[in-house]
This record gives structure tokens, C-alpha cells and sequence, in this order.
């Protein structure tokens, strides 16, 4: 087996180069098992006191204990209650007393009797203001209104709804649609031209006064 191994590097006796390498192979493999890592990646240690808290589990049975001398002796007692009458009386002929309660009552007295005054003061007010009044005042002003409007009340909403009329009528049948502010002018023209003439006829009479007094 010997004479088939090839060394690395050239030898004179290839059977001791063969056992000195097989050798320093080996060697290399233990350390290699044997090595301990840098840095320490196992599992902490675990501690058996953080995991079973005995401390607690003993305040719990103290408690249990507790709870469970309490039921018992409830249990007694309400055994005897059930046999017998008991030997609780549940009376109470505690009288409150109170060393300004006098005074309390004075005043509550006087409070009463002048909310009972101020009530009967109000009640028997009377207004000094008359709604029959008013109204008759409201009638007179609206009288006043409509002999000064040059228009009467409602003129203005009348037209507008005449006007909404006829411009439907007239979108029916194809005719061109005039605004209503177009016909309220026109409406009004009469009244503008009758002025101008009025004007104009007081001038005239102005002229032919001057005349004759020259």
C-alpha cells in the first residue's frame, strides 16, 4: 500500500512519509474536536427557583387555608341560625339628634313663607303693555302704507308669477321669451310717458304766463 501512495512533497521512504502524515492527520482531527469555541452559543443554565416559585405557592395555600376556616366557620353559624331562633335582634331604636336642627327648621320656615309672598306678587301682576294695542297700531300703519305705496302689497310677487306663466306659455309654442324685468319696463312706460307729458304742459303753461306779463 505503500508504494502506491504519492506524497505532497518528494520523500526517500514514502512508507515513514506515509505513518508521518496518517500521524499529523489524526493529530489535526483531535484538535479539530477537541476545540472550544471563541464565543459561547449554548443554552443558559437553567435555575430551578425562578421556574417553581415556592414563595407564592405557599401564600396561596395560606390563602386557600384562609378562605376555607372562613367558609367553615360561616357554615356554623348558619347551621345554628337554621337550628335554632339565632341571637341577633335586628332592632334599632337609635333616635338622630342634632344640636342646630331648631334653626334648620326656622330657616326653612322663612324660606318658604317669602317664595309664597314673591308667588303671590306675581301672580297678581298685571301687564303694563296691551296686545290689543299693538295690533290696533299695526293695523293703522299698514292702513298708512298702502295710501302712500305707489303699488299695492303683493304687486310685485303677482307680476312675477304672471310672468313665470307666460314665459311657460310662450316656451310651449316656440316664441321667443321675454324677462320679466323687460315687461314690468314696459308696463311702467305709460306712467313715464304721462309724466313726461305732464311736464311738458307745465312748461307751456309757464311760457304763455311769462308772455303775458310781459
Amino acid at each position: 500500500m505503500h508504494r502506491a501512495y504519492q506524497p505532497v512533497l518528494p520523500s526517500g521512504n514514502k512508507y515513514l512519509q506515509q505513518k508521518w502524515d496518517k500521524a499529523y492527520y489524526d493529530e489535526h482531527i483531535k484538535k479539530v474536536k477537541s476545540a472550544k469555541p471563541m464565543v459561547n452559543t449554548t443554552t443558559p443554565q437553567t435555575y430551578g427557583h425562578l421556574h417553581l416559585k415556592m414563595k407564592k405557592l405557599k401564600l396561596q395555600e395560606e390563602r386557600l387555608s384562609i378562605i376555607e376556616r372562613d367558609n367553615n366557620l360561616l357554615l356554623e353559624k348558619m347551621s345554628y341560625i337554621m337550628r335554632t331562633s339565632g341571637r341577633i335582634d335586628n332592632k334599632n331604636e337609635y333616635q338622630s339628634k342634632s344640636l342646630n336642627k331648631e334653626k334648620r327648621q326656622r330657616e326653612l320656615l322663612q324660606i318658604t313663607k317669602e317664595n309664597q309672598q314673591i308667588l303671590e306678587r306675581i301672580s297678581q301682576c298685571w301687564p303694563q303693555y296691551s296686545t290689543e294695542k299693538w295690533q290696533e297700531d299695526w293695523e293703522k300703519n299698514e292702513k298708512y302704507m298702502d295710501s302712500i305705496a305707489r303699488y299695492p302689497r303683493g304687486w310685485y310677487e303677482e307680476m312675477h308669477k304672471k310672468n313665470k306663466i307666460r314665459s311657460s306659455v310662450r316656451k310651449a309654442n316656440g316664441a321667443e321669451v321675454k324677462t320679466s324685468d323687460e315687461e314690468t319696463k314696459q308696463e311702467e312706460k305709460p306712467d313715464d310717458l304721462s309724466r313726461e307729458d305732464q311736464n311738458k304742459k307745465s312748461g307751456e303753461i309757464n311760457k304763455e304766463n311769462d308772455e303775458k306779463e310781459q
